[in-house]
């Protein structure tokens, strides 16, 4: 599969990814690796918490979100990577159980300067639950491939 050329990515368009559901145990396992605080990896301990219960990694949501994203296949062959990420906020806890949804809203695309076989694409992403309600915003620049002449 060939994802999307630079000349493909219009100002304005959004790519919306398919849903995921964590689970409990996924959580866990992920908060256990890379989050290891009560309220993400002690179902009793996490019922104190500011919380009221067990809620996902802001990383782990961060990572799901972004491989939705890379799912939908429009980056698939065509991207040369990204500089990094900015304006990361996570808005909502994510909860066992959760269905989200990931949309890549793209607000710049300009060819680059510098490489004539690439183009930059800046979009600012939304992570929704299944209330569509935003849980995690970021914004992000990737180079992406020209289309061959």
């Amino acid at each position: 599969m060939i994802g999307r050329y630079f000349e493909e990515f219009t100002v304005g368009s959004e790519i919306v990814s398919a849903g995921q559901t964590l689970t409990l145990e996924s959580m866990i396992a992920f908060a256990t690796l890379y989050d290891p605080q009560d309220f993400h990896i002690d179902v009793e301990a996490s019922k104190s918490s500011p919380y009221g219960g067990l809620i996902a990694s802001g990383f782990q949501t961060l990572s799901v979100g972004f491989r939705m994203f890379i799912d939908t296949g429009v980056l698939a062959g065509t991207s040369f990577g990204s500089p990094g990420m900015d304006e990361l906020r996570w808005l909502q806890p994510v909860r066992p159980g959760d269905t989200l949804h990931t949309i890549a809203h793209v607000i710049e695309a300009r060819p680059s300067a510098s490489k004539p076989d690439r183009g930059i694409v800046r979009a600012a992403f939304r992570v929704q639950n299944q209330h569509d309600t935003d849980v995690l915003t970021f914004s992000t620049t990737v180079f992406v491939k020209r289309r061959p002449v």
